[in-house]
């Protein structure tokens, strides 16, 4: 927050990771420009238009300075648990409600798509997201204990490479298809897939050598476990718990990105994790309508 804290500082910072070769116009691509030090914006000498580094970012509107961004940057990419828009609000001086649009803008540069599928072994389970029923009026336990015990909690269905990354995504439920479609689109097939017994999984032996573990009888039987992915659910709902509390079904799958991104580079040092956040943050802009829905 010191180094930052001078905002020419933090915006040579941020330009030289946009644009390691030098800066080029957005809109016309020119990269003859002129850079005003008073405002700290370049001026196009083709288009004559002027532009910051904000530009087509995250930080693109946002009246909150990159000294305040980048400090906040900084404490969602290396907090194991997350920190609430309250923390952060107190923490870098900012109402609430702007703390809370920054972390949802930063989790959306934290997002992670790729073509690749994972190999060798590979871990695979489920688990469901919502509140506890021993913490609910009696009325609404009966209600939402009936059946399966999981009523109106979001499914999410997590994919673990031993030695690798793990990829989480929301599910509409837990059918055969819709399970064993998310497992054929993310692993390679003939790859080692262990899962619990879950009767969705029985099938896989067609693609992948399957093998399954059973935890009402053990939880490890020599390399059959799935301790992995119960590894990031506990990392998962540590922080959906205790730090943020309540999280709606609609904003779930943010949270999943900002903490699928910390356990990929969990052998990372801070710089790297912090680093990797802001070098991702062009094109991914969002606005307030868009994250509450409005939009």
């Amino acid at each position: 927050m010191r180094h930052f804290a001078d905002l020419d500082v933090a915006t040579e910072f941020v330009a030289k990771l946009r644009w390691p070769n030098g800066p080029f116009c957005p809109e016309c691509g020119s990269v003859e420009c002129s850079y005003l030090t008073t405002r700290r914006v370049w001026k196009c000498k083709a288009c004559k238009k002027q532009y910051s580094v904000k530009k087509g970012t995250i930080f693109e509107d946002s009246p909150i300075g990159l000294d305040k961004w980048l400090a906040a940057i900084w404490m969602v990419a290396n907090c194991r648990n997350g920190i609430s828009s309250h923390e952060m609000g107190r923490s870098i001086g900012v109402t609430q409600k702007t703390a809370w649009f920054m972390l949802h803008r930063i989790r959306l540069a934290m997002q992670s798509g790729t073509f690749e599928k994972l190999d060798g072994e590979v871990e695979v389970d489920e688990t469901f997201i919502g509140g506890k029923a021993r913490n609910m009026h009696k009325r609404d336990r009966a209600r939402k204990i009936t059946g399966t015990g999981f009523a109106d909690k979001t499914i999410v269905l997590g994919v673990r490479q031993r030695g690798g990354e793990v990829r989480a995504t929301i599910v509409p439920d837990t059918k055969r298809n819709t399970l064993q479609g998310h497992i054929e689109q993310n692993v390679q097939a003939g790859s080692a897939v262990y899962t619990d017994a879950l009767k969705s999984y029985t099938g896989l032996s067609r693609d992948y050598s399957h093998e399954t573990i059973d935890h009402a009888e053990a939880y490890v039987e020599g390399r059959v476990h799935t301790n992995g992915m119960e590894n990031f659910w506990s990392l998962l709902k540590r922080g959906l718990n205790g730090t943020y509390i309540s999280v709606r079904p609609f904003h779930l799958f943010r949270y999943l990105d900002e903490q699928v991104y910390r356990f990929n580079r969990r052998e990372q040092n801070d710089a790297a994790r912090f680093q990797g956040v802001v070098g991702t943050v062009t094109g991914r802009r969002v606005t307030y309508a868009q994250v509450t829905g409005r939009a």
